[in-house]
Parts: structure tokens; C-alpha cells; sequence
């Protein structure tokens, strides 16, 4: 059985979210009261992020307290600034830069929990 899929993990993969539900799915009869809480957590939140760019093919769901971290690897990941970067890379203001990024996000509700995926 495939790990679960929790609302404190900071980054999630939408094929995860996909193949859990499908595991869970398949012996749903089964199921013991957390997965059955767990599968319609992951229904609501797949319904919510359906439309995002390429959901099935892999989409990137960040946790709203972690967006800035995600922000400035992404950043690093790119190649737009070095990891052991100097001034004046290490003077940016990653709140400034996460929000400005987060304007190609919409945000998604996990059982709770705010997440940011690209739409």
C-alpha cells in the first residue's frame, strides 16, 4: 500500500494524489475508518484541483505556510540565483518574491489546509 497522503506534507504531487485514491479505491469496502476519511479528503481536494495544468500528468501542490521556502528554490532550481549566492542576491525579499509568484496559483483547500497549485 502506497504512503498516505497527509495535509502537512508541504509539497504533494497530483499523480500521487491520484494513484492514492485509486489504491483506496480498489478495496474500498475494506477500508477502516481513517482511509475512508483519507479518500474523501483526497476526492475533495482532486474535484477542487482538477483543473490545474496538467493535473494528471503532474501537478505541483505547495502548503501555504511553505510557499516561500518553494518560492526561492524554485528560484535556485532555475538557475536565477546560486544557493550560496552574496549580495545582493541574499538581500531579496522572498515574501515579495513568493507573492508575485503565487499570482499563477490558485489556491486549494486540503482538508483544511491551504495549498497553492499552478491553474
Amino acid at each position: 500500500m502506497a504512503d498516505s497522503i497527509s495535509n502537512s506534507d508541504d509539497v504533494i504531487d497530483s499523480r500521487d494524489v491520484i494513484a492514492r485514491i485509486e489504491e483506496l479505491e480498489t478495496d474500498i469496502t475494506s477500508l477502516d475508518d481513517d482511509e475512508k476519511d483519507e479518500l474523501q479528503a483526497l476526492q475533495s481536494l482532486s474535484d477542487e484541483a482538477i483543473s490545474a495544468n496538467d493535473w494528471s500528468h503532474g501537478s505541483t501542490l505547495i502548503r501555504d505556510s511553505y510557499f516561500k521556502e518553494y518560492a526561492q528554490q524554485l528560484a535556485e532550481e532555475l538557475g536565477l540565483i546560486e544557493n550560496d549566492s552574496t549580495w545582493p542576491h541574499n538581500c531579496i525579499d522572498w515574501d515579495q518574491a513568493a507573492n508575485e509568484l503565487q499570482v499563477d496559483y490558485s489556491s486549494v483547500e486540503f482538508d483544511g489546509v491551504t495549498y497553492w497549485v499552478r491553474m
